[in-house]
């Protein structure tokens, strides 16, 4: 039996309850009587405990959590026998998307040990995602269309720590993680839920720029960049907080440093390459490189994860097309920190970035109105997965390209122009 240390030490108690605090009241903007769905690895009891209690405090309904356990996720692999990775717990997905119907929010505290699957066969790893992703395209639905309101927080778990800082002891490592968390999502300051009102007012500021311009396209320049990817028709960019169908401002990710909207799925020409790694289901992906051709993926490289980039990519046809593409620029907080947190969330807001696979129908103007055939039809892409990768660093030039095909500076060297 492996024995999980105590390292709560390490964390500060009151930073970790003003982001449980954050999390509801910035997060998800819970309402009176709203119920919360909560999804959590078993490690991080400690804020799920404080989102709980926060979120009661807030006039919660009911809370109910469910939580994730690595040494379980590992047992499978080592001990299940195959026709397991072609099966996924769908009940538990429809009762989630049944609770996101009947009004529930939705908050995921993010925090495995991004390598964890690294020595796992990657036809069982992909299987089991793929499986697990057809399972939960009902509540997934709920939650990219923007139907609830929806956040994702992180906490320092150990085995999370120990990637990202291995040359430190582990509870240093989950001291210096806990710090940088509290830093990025704003909540080692006295307010930080004033500090957030100011952060999305600068986000705002940055999408209505860019929703008055109306590019037709945007083009990527770079070390081993030249991209051009087209905006969806009748797109739409948000930053920070956003209204979701049901009334409610949230802000989805805590941490932020984006503004991002719908690429046009047939309209991304060129290649490009990864300037971070990308960790994804427990295997690290590092120099990515792909071509496009009509908006699809047509060539796919890694100088590490290949087998599973393209175990991804062979997920559904959506996989090979672009749901999200997204600005940050380079000075960003998260960036400036100079860590590889091997964790999405983080890294993608170091980094302007894009996104495989599913949309957001909450990019588009009435975005809300639009059925999933005129989402199509503007050029919105559909998939079972939804997939962020960094491309963006002090190296690489943005331009919007306007429907006359003339140009305006967008970043340059990785800054707002």
């Amino acid at each position: 039996m492996t024995i999980v240390p105590n390292f709560q030490n390490a964390i500060d108690p009151i930073k970790l309850e003003k982001l449980g605090e954050v999390a509801v009241k910035v997060g998800l903007g819970l309402k009176p009587g709203q119920d919360l769905v909560i999804t959590a690895p078993i490690a991080a009891l400690p804020l799920v405990r404080f989102i709980t209690k926060h979120a009661y405090m807030a006039g919660a309904g009911i809370v109910t959590p469910f939580y994730s356990d690595e040494e379980t996720t590992l047992a499978r692999y080592q001990h299940a026998a195959d026709a397991s990775f072609d099966k996924a717990s769908g009940w538990l997905y429809e009762g989630m998307a049944k609770a996101y119907e009947s009004g529930a929010a939705r908050l995921a505290v993010a925090g495995d040990n991004p390598m964890l699957l690294s020595a796992q066969d990657p036809a069982k790893v992909a299987r089991a995602n793929k499986a697990n992703s057809m399972a939960y395209k009902p509540a997934l639905e709920k939650i990219a269309n923007f139907d609830i309101n929806w956040n994702i927080v992180s906490y320092p778990n150990p085995s999370w720590a120990r990637q990202v800082f291995p040359d430190l002891p582990e509870e240093a490592a989950v001291a210096k993680l806990a710090d940088a968390i509290f830093a990025a999502s704003r909540v080692d300051v006295a307010d930080p839920v004033a500090a957030w009102a100011e952060h999305n007012a600068n986000l705002k500021t940055r999408s209505t720029w860019l929703n008055g311009e109306r590019f037709a396209a945007l083009h990527f320049t770079g070390p081993g960049t030249d991209l051009t990817v087209g905006l969806a028709d009748g797109h739409e960019w948000h930053g920070g907080a956003s209204k979701a169908k049901n009334g409610i401002i949230c802000n989805p990710n805590i941490p932020t440093e984006e503004v991002f909207t719908t690429p046009h799925a047939l309209k991304v020409e060129g290649h490009v390459s990864s300037t971070k790694p990308l960790s994804h289901q427990g295997t690290l992906i590092d120099n990515i490189q792909v071509r496009f051709e009509g908006g699809r993926i047509v060539e796919a490289k890694a100088s590490r994860g290949e087998e599973v980039l393209n175990k991804v990519l062979e997920t559904d046809e959506g996989a090979r097309r672009l749901g999200e593409v997204a600005l940050v620029p380079h000075s960003s907080p998260i960036s400036a920190s100079g860590i590889l947190f091997y964790n999405t969330l983080f890294d993608e807001n170091a980094s302007c970035h894009i996104a495989l696979g599913q949309c957001y129908s909450k990019c588009f103007i009435d975005g809300a109105s639009l059925t999933p055939e005129q989402i199509k039809a503007q050029g919105g892409n559909s998939s079972l997965i939804h997939i962020d990768w960094m491309i963006g660093s002090d190296k690489v030039d943005i331009d919007g390209i306007k429907p006359d095909g003339s140009k305006v500076p967008v970043m340059r060297k990785g800054e707002w122009a």
